[in-house]
C-alpha cells in the first residue's frame, strides 16, 4: 500500500493541514475569489470551513483538487485519474511540486462577448378579419357561460 501512495501529496494529509497551508499562502479572501464558496466567503474561519467541508463531499474534492493544481501546481490527470476522486489519485513518479500558482484577485473576470443573435427578416402583418364584437350588455349574462348558447 505504500508504494501506491508513494508520491500521492494527499496521502496521510488532514484537511485541517491542508486548508491551514492553503489559507497562510492565499489568504480568505483570494480561496473566497478563487474556489467560489461561500465557507471562504461569509465570515470565514477554520473551524467551520472544516465542518463544512467534512459534510461536504464535493466541496472538499474541489479544495483538494485546488491543492493538488494550484497550490502543489502539479500537472493536470489524464482522464481515468481525473474520474477518480482527488484523495484516489496517483501521481507518477515523475511529477514534482512547483511554486505555487499565483492568483490576482485584483483583475476582472474577462467576460466573453457573446455574439449578437441575427435579426429576423419582418413578416407582413397579417389581415385581420372583420368579426363584429360581441356587445356586452348585462354583467350578469358575461359571466354566465351558459347564458349566450343557442336555446
Amino acid at each position: 500500500m505504500k508504494d501506491l501512495q508513494q508520491n500521492n501529496p494527499l496521502h496521510g494529509l488532514k484537511l485541517e493541514v491542508l486548508l491551514d497551508e492553503i489559507v497562510e499562502h492565499y489568504g480568505w479572501e483570494t480561496l473566497a475569489f478563487a474556489l467560489n464558496m461561500n465557507c471562504f466567503r461569509n465570515n470565514p474561519n477554520t473551524k467551520s470551513c472544516l465542518k463544512f467541508l467534512r459534510k461536504t463531499d464535493w466541496a472538499r474534492e474541489k479544495v483538494e483538487s485546488f491543492y493538488l493544481y494550484r497550490f502543489k501546481h502539479l500537472p493536470r490527470p489524464d482522464d481515468v485519474q481525473y474520474a477518480l476522486p482527488p484523495r484516489d489519485r496517483l501521481v507518477p513518479l515523475d511529477q514534482k511540486p512547483r511554486a505555487p500558482v499565483v492568483i490576482d484577485i485584483t483583475a476582472k473576470p474577462q467576460v466573453q462577448n457573446k455574439p449578437k443573435p441575427k435579426a429576423r427578416p419582418s413578416r407582413p402583418a397579417k389581415a385581420r378579419s372583420a368579426k363584429p364584437k360581441a356587445e356586452k350588455s348585462n354583467p350578469i349574462d358575461s359571466a354566465d357561460p351558459w347564458a349566450n348558447s343557442p336555446k
